[in-house]
C-alpha cells in the first residue's frame, strides 16, 4: 500500500528495526500481555504487512495498534534508533482514514478530541461536576459515569496575568504554555512555575490565544488538526522570548518537535524549527538556573514518577531530581519501575480502561512499596491517573509536581523579597 509507506515511513526507516527483541522488556504492553504483537517489533511487523499488501487492515490489526501507549519507552531501549514514535502515530492517521471503526467507539474518540483540547468546553463540562462535588454527591456519580472517577478534587485557580514581571534584574524572558487540562485542573501548577521564576530573575509571558499544543490529536490520528493548532501555538508567542516554558510533558514532546511535525509547510517550517529550539520542561529550565535553597522544608518521604514524554520523548531525567534535593527536608526515594507508564498516556485511560488500569495499579503497588507520603510528578495526566488510583485504594498519599514543592519550601512569595 504506498499511501500507507507514505504516511508511516520511507521503507528504509521501518527496516531500521532489526528485530532484536531488546525493547520487549521496556514495552508496558508485551510485559502484561506477552503477545509478540503487542511489542513495538510486532506492531512494526504488522504496519510492513499491511503496507506491503500481505495483511489487509483488519479489526485484529487495528485492536494491536490501538493497544499501544505511544509512551516511547522502545526508543530509549532500541540501540539501532528506531523512531517508533513516529512510525505509530503515522499509522493511527493511516487507521483513522481507512478503518471503519463502530458508531460507539467513533463517537467516543471525536468526543475526546472535540472537549479536552480546549479549555471553554472543558471549563462547561466541569462545571456540573464542580457542583457536584460541592453537594458531595460525587461518589454517586463515579459510580453511573466511569471517566468522572478521573476528575480530582476540583479547586478554584486565578487566571494567570498577561505578563508576570520578573522580581529583581531580569535574567531572562520566557513565555509560559498555560495547557488545556493543565489550565482547567492544575492552576495552581502554572501559578507555582510562574512565582519560583519571577523569584528568580524571570519574567513570564501569558500571551492570549495559544490555545491547545496539537498533542492530542496527533495521537488520536488527526494529523491536520495538530499541524493547525500547532501553528495557532507558534503564532501566539512573540519571537523575543529565551524559552517557551512547558508543564506537560506529553506537550513539551511535541512542540520540540513541531520542526518535524511542520516540515512541510512552507511558511512555517523555519519558524517552527526555531521555535522547537526554545521550548523547554520546567524542571528542564528551572535546573539551568542557579537557584537559591529554599529557606523553609518539606518534611515529605518523596518518591519521583517518569512521566514516558519526558523521560523518552524528551530525555529529562536528572533535573526533576536535582530540584527535589534541592529542597530542606525530603527524603528522595527511587520508584521502582520509575519509567513504566502509569496507563494514562492521553486519552489512552479513556478508550483503553482495562490496560490502563492494569498499568496503574502495578505502578501504585511500586509507589506503595517505597512508604513515600508524596509522590512527585512532572506531567498532568499521570497526575490525574495516579490520583485516581491512590484515591481507589483509600491511600493518603499525596501527588504534586516537583515545581509545587519547590514554591512551598520557598514559602509566600512577595516582589520586595530579596
Amino acid at each position: 500500500m504506498a499511501a500507507l509507506r507514505a504516511q508511516v515511513a520511507p521503507v528504509e526507516r521501518l527496516l531500521e528495526c532489526v528485530h532484536c527483541g531488546l525493547c520487549l522488556s521496556a514495552c508496558p504492553t508485551y510485559v502484561e500481555l506477552g503477545t509478540e504483537m503487542d511489542s513495538p517489533r510486532g506492531r512494526i511487523y504488522l504496519i510492513r504487512a499491511v503496507e506491503d499488501d500481505s495483511l489487509r487492515l483488519s479489526a485484529d490489526v487495528v485492536r494491536h495498534l490501538d493497544l499501544c501507549l505511544g509512551c516511547r519507552a522502545c526508543e530509549t531501549a532500541c540501540p539501532s534508533g528506531v523512531r517508533y514514535g513516529r512510525i505509530i502515530e503515522e499509522a493511527r492517521s493511516y487507521v483513522e482514514a481507512n478503518y471503519r471503526r463502530a458508531w460507539w467507539d467513533r463517537w467516543r474518540r471525536r468526543a475526546i478530541t472535540a472537549v479536552f483540547p480546549y479549555p471553554e468546553r472543558l471549563r462547561v463540562l466541569l462545571a456540573p461536576l464542580r457542583a457536584l462535588q460541592q453537594l458531595g454527591a460525587w461518589r454517586a456519580l463515579a459510580r453511573i459515569v466511569p471517566p468522572a472517577r478521573l476528575v480530582p478534587p476540583l479547586r478554584p485557580s486565578r487566571p494567570l496575568p498577561p505578563v508576570s514581571q520578573a522580581q529583581g534584574t531580569e535574567r531572562a524572558r520566557v513565555g509560559l504554555l498555560i495547557g488545556c487540562v493543565a489550565r482547567e485542573l492544575f492552576g495552581a501548577t502554572n501559578e507555582a512555575v510562574v512565582r519560583v521564576l519571577n523569584r528568580h530573575g524571570v519574567t513570564v509571558v501569558n500571551p492570549p490565544g495559544q490555545g491547545c499544543c496539537g498533542a492530542l490529536h496527533l495521537h488520536a490520528g488527526d494529523p491536520g488538526t495538530a499541524r493547525q493548532l500547532a501553528r495557532r501555538v507558534i503564532d501566539a508567542f512573540p519571537g523575543d522570548l529565551d524559552a517557551v516554558i512547558v508543564t506537560a510533558a506529553g506537550c513539551g514532546a511535541l512542540m520540540k518537535e513541531y520542526d518535524t511535525l511542520l516540515a512541510g509547510d512552507a511558511r512555517y517550517a523555519a519558524r517552527a524549527q526555531t521555535f522547537a529550539g526554545r521550548v523547554r520542561d520546567a524542571v528542564e529550565f528551572l535546573a539551568t538556573l542557579r537557584l537559591q535553597a529554599p529557606e523553609g522544608a518539606v518534611r515529605e518521604r518523596v518518591t519521583y514518577h517518569d512521566a514516558c514524554h519526558l523521560a523518552h520523548g524528551q530525555q529529562v531525567r536528572a533535573e526533576p531530581r536535582q530540584l527535589l534535593r534541592l529542597i530542606p527536608g525530603i527524603e528522595l526515594v527511587e520508584l521502582p519501575e520509575g519509567d513504566r507508564c502509569c496507563g494514562s498516556a492521553g486519552s489512552y485511560n479513556l478508550t483503553e480502561r482495562s490496560m490502563a488500569r492494569r498499568l496503574l495499579e502495578r505502578k501504585i503497588d511500586n509507589i506503595l512499596s517505597t512508604d513515600a507520603t508524596c509522590v512527585a510528578v512532572a506531567n498532568p495526566g499521570c497526575s490525574l491517573q495516579i490520583q485516581f488510583g491512590l484515591r481507589a485504594r483509600g491511600l493518603p498519599i499525596r501527588v504534586a509536581h516537583p515545581v509545587e514543592l519547590l514554591d512551598e519550601a520557598y514559602g509566600p512569595y512577595s516582589k520586595s523579597d530579596s
